[in-house]
């Protein structure tokens, strides 16, 4: 009888220990990140601004982990007026007190303080991208997440020669969070940008910005991959590079079956992971971002742009060739063709759980309608009277005192909106 206990506790002594193994072979490094909320001075389109930045960067820094990993990002905001940070795409799983969305997750981090998010990435691969969920400060306040495979792993394609960031971004002349504000107690829709951005530069076809186009050096016959973000504050984008394929294997972190494509559609928040094989003869090449709309609107329409450029000797003096494939503004086909070709990887390595087994069901109504304003008669065709309302079933935000998670953690029913 002795013996035999004896036998038990061993294997449990054993069994403990392939556990502690296993939970210390996947629970990943951890990576410390400081940012700073700071305000800089910038000049484009011929007006200087002052916008809030972290650390300075415009984007904002990149966060490179691998799958598994954890992040502390401590964030101290030494600008003007509350912010919090979000981790687009991140699941954080049983973590959501390190969301970020203002009043829902969290207060705003208050000027001249600080917070330290937890971030913990689970089966994330590929790209994602962090930014600010106060205002409409992520317009300027935002930047990349990689995340590279297990170590020990590779992709599920051939390892590319080299990598690349492309923040694909929209600018304000003006103030956007004062004009969103005003916009918003008038009932009206959001401003629409001054020009895009690619990786913060306007490029060669907008005014007073020649000398700040994005380049990008490559090597004839190597293969690059292309961590594309579209930080664009509220647009649907085409992006192609001139005379060049692009193969997507990744969206939102999560790897698709490759298909060879000339442009890309890529919506607003979302990311893609392309290969870009420098194949074409020696030169330099635009990469153009334009927005995709389905109906036409009363605007300017500027192209965002950078350059491709190859190293070794050719003429740099004659003018980059222009992406004749970049699909035109309201090309409905073009953005359906895209969205067409998506298919989750789902092999063995990389399977796609998806629950078969329904036990609720939720429907939510997104309404945007008109009101009268001032008990005001209105006109149908949307006179000065009539202002913009949002709702889910029928229900409009208005900011809590508390934010959501707490109130709801504190049982505290009536500080919910």
């Amino acid at each position: 009888m002795e013996g035999k206990c004896a036998f038990n506790y061993e294997k449990i002594i054993i069994g403990f220990a392939f556990i502690v193994c296993q939970f210390l072979s996947v629970r990943g490094d951890v990576h410390y990140y400081d940012f700073v909320l700071k305000e800089i001075n910038v000049t484009k389109l011929c007006v200087n601004k002052t916008i809030l930045t972290v650390n300075g960067l415009f984007p904002g820094p990149v966060i490179r982990v691998h799958k598994g990993d954890t992040v502390f990002v401590n964030v101290t905001n030494e600008g003007n007026y509350g912010v919090t940070i979000h981790w687009h795409g991140v699941k954080q799983p049983r973590n959501p007190w390190s969301d970020g969305p203002v009043f829902i997750t969290q207060c705003p981090i208050q000027s001249g303080s600080n917070f330290t998010y937890k971030v913990i990435f689970s089966d994330e691969e590929g790209t994602l991208w962090w930014h600010a969920h106060s205002d409409w400060t992520r317009s300027t306040v935002h930047g990349a997440i990689v995340i590279l495979p297990e170590e020990g792993t590779s992709y599920p394609f051939p390892e590319p020669h080299g990598e690349e960031v492309i923040v694909l971004g929209s600018w304000y002349t003006g103030d956007l969070n004062m004009e969103v504000n005003e916009d918003l107690e008038e009932g009206a829709d959001i401003p629409h940008s001054s020009g895009f951005l690619i990786n913060g530069e306007l490029g060669d076809f907008a005014n007073c910005s020649r000398e700040t186009t994005y380049r990008l050096s490559v090597d004839y016959g190597k293969t690059y991959l292309l961590r594309i973000v579209n930080a664009v504050s509220d647009d649907q984008i085409f992006f192609a590079i001139a005379e060049h394929n692009l193969t997507v294997v990744g969206l939102d972190a999560s790897y698709v079956k490759p298909f060879v494509t000339s442009y890309i559609m890529i919506s607003p928040g979302q990311t893609m992971d392309v290969l870009l094989t420098a194949n074409r003869p020696l030169g330099h090449y635009y990469m153009a971002s334009r927005e995709f709309l389905t109906e036409e609107a009363n605007q300017d329409h500027n192209n965002g742009s950078a350059i491709i450029e190859y190293c070794g000797d050719y003429n740099f003096s004659s003018s980059p060739i222009f992406p004749h494939e970049l699909p035109q503004i309201l090309d409905m086909k073009a953005a359906l063709r895209f969205t067409g070709f998506i298919r989750s990887l789902a092999n063995e390595d990389y399977p796609v759980d998806i629950p078969m087994n329904i036990t609720t069901r939720m429907f939510i109504t997104v309404s945007m309608g008109e009101l009268c304003k001032n008990r005001t008669d209105c006109d149908v065709n949307a006179g000065p009277n009539n202002i913009l309302v949002s709702s889910l079933n029928n229900i409009s935000w208005a900011n809590p005192t508390v934010n959501v998670l707490e109130a709801y953690y504190r049982q505290v029913n009536t500080l919910l909106p």
